[in-house]
């Protein structure tokens, strides 16, 4: 095997599965919310929820393309750089994919046509079902995504036939306690993204002086939700942690740079890990217990080093290490602005504190930087193996996949990634510098409605529609 077109083939679907994942983060808790901003506009009938509605609608349409584009790119990537994987998985993997189209994609194609071009068409109650149709589908999405990472991450419910993973209990590949904590965290991860994407741009606004009632529903909304959230997301991440201990140790030791067994166990806060004398440099640990009881709830656990490991079954461990704590550092950071911006708006001050409206703007990269730096150390610590403890990464390639096309198909990828996507972020921030500006009309389906819709012609109009309390 060319260890060379193994490296590149790996950096290739790094690459893509980084841009793909932004996307699909940043979509899911949209789409949750444009949910909430449909039922509030036919609940109150304030023309400000249905202005922010149209807004975002079109982010969400622009984004949700990339998403779609980036995804069907990587199945198309599996065949061809990963054909032995794909032929061994495929009993499992091709089956839950199957399910992700049956369902999710079904539900999305279906509504995300009513949600764009449907509202003069249909009844106001069924333009709402089809956005929170939407909102599921892109939730089933990540929830068959989840299951099939899982299963590589801890592969359960299968057994080896003609050497094929053959799958010999659905109940423990879909059911099982790694799934049931993964999926959740990655779901709060979108959620969170959307909700800091969204107060972000309610910041921005604030601090422009434009769309001043729109601004304070997004800000007071997202920080809100992301103040309830954060915390919840801790917990789970946590509990990730704990299906790491048990099944992944090489994993652990690697995120905490453990080089020896310990029991009790300390903590490495940050370090240098110096992976040829299996030492930390400038390493601020706290003492034990505090690692046997951060990674597995208990004073005295036996905590695993990588000594104890077979050198060939470690993961990089620089990039865990490092990815782990800026993930965490993130969720810490998000935290201190979601609880602080949730006081100052219950106290009425939000608004007219620049230095927080500066901090909530700048914070939007954080929640992609989390999901991002939190999928490479799920992913590279998972390292050597594709399927964990039964696959290495380096038996799943395509055979004679030579170096010159693997280096081809990166650089080709690369470029054509960039090129898109700038054009596609430089859009959306067009949209996004326009703003909530646009005419409400009255649509024929108010036919079905007793109350009629506003006119809005200005996006001032709009914003004096709509009074928040104590901002």
């Amino acid at each position: 095997m060319d260890i060379t077109a193994l490296l590149l083939s790996r950096l290739q679907f790094a690459f893509t599965v980084s841009f793909h994942i932004i996307f699909p983060s940043f979509t899911i808790g949209l789409a949750a919310w444009l949910t909430v901003l449909e039922a509030l506009h036919l609940a109150t009938g304030r023309p400000a929820y249905r202005l922010l509605f149209e807004f975002w609608l079109k982010i969400f349409a622009v984004a949700f393309g990339f998403g779609v584009v980036s995804g069907v790119v990587m199945a198309f990537e599996i065949g061809t750089n990963w054909s032995d994987f794909s032929r061994m998985t495929g009993p499992i993997q091709g089956v839950l994919l199957s399910y992700e189209t049956f369902t999710a994609f079904a539900l999305e194609a279906g509504f995300l046509g009513v949600l764009l071009f449907g509202r003069p068409k249909v009844a106001p109650w069924f333009y709402l079902l089809s956005t929170a149709m939407v909102a599921l589908g892109t939730t089933l999405s990540a929830f068959w995504i989840m299951i099939n990472n899982s299963w590589m991450q801890v592969p359960f419910g299968y057994v080896v036939e003609n050497g094929m993973f053959a799958p010999n209990d659905w109940t423990k590949i879909i059911f099982n306690s790694v799934v049931w904590s993964r999926f959740p965290h990655m779901l709060l991860a979108a959620y969170l993204t959307g909700a800091f994407c969204v107060a972000a741009a309610g910041a921005w606004y604030l601090l422009r002086r434009t769309f001043i009632a729109e601004a304070k529903i997004m800000l007071r909304m997202g920080l809100y939700l992301a103040a309830v959230l954060v915390p919840v997301q801790l917990v789970f991440g946590h509990l990730n942690g704990e299906y790491v201990v048990r099944y992944q140790p090489a994993k652990m030791a690697a995120i905490e740079a453990r080089w020896h067994n310990e029991q009790p166990a300390s903590e490495v806060l940050l370090a240098w890990p110096d992976v040829a004398n299996r030492r930390n440099l400038f390493a601020i640990t706290l003492p034990p217990p505090l690692g046997s009881l951060i990674d597995s709830d208990s004073l005295d656990a036996a905590e695993v080093g990588l000594d104890s490991i077979p050198e060939n079954d470690w993961p990089p461990v620089l990039i865990p290490f490092f990815t782990f704590r800026i993930m965490v550092g993130c969720g810490f950071l998000m935290l201190a602005v979601a609880w602080i911006g949730a006081y100052l708006s219950r106290k009425g001050r939000l608004a007219r504190n620049r230095t927080l409206l500066w901090a909530t703007f700048l914070s939007f990269p954080l929640p992609f930087i989390a999901t991002l730096t939190g999928w490479f150390t799920a992913e590279v610590g998972r390292q050597p193996w594709v399927v964990y403890g039964v696959l290495r990464t380096a038996n799943a390639m395509t055979p004679f996949l030579t170096t010159q096309t693997a280096m081809i198909s990166l650089v080709v990828f690369c470029a054509i990634y960039t090129f898109i996507f700038a054009f596609g972020i430089y859009y959306i921030y067009r949209l996004l510098r326009a703003g909530p500006v646009g005419r409400l009309v009255q649509p024929p389906a108010a036919a079905f409605s007793n109350r009629p819709l506003s006119v809005v012609d200005e996006p001032d109009a709009a914003s004096a529609a709509l009074h928040v309390p104590g901002e």
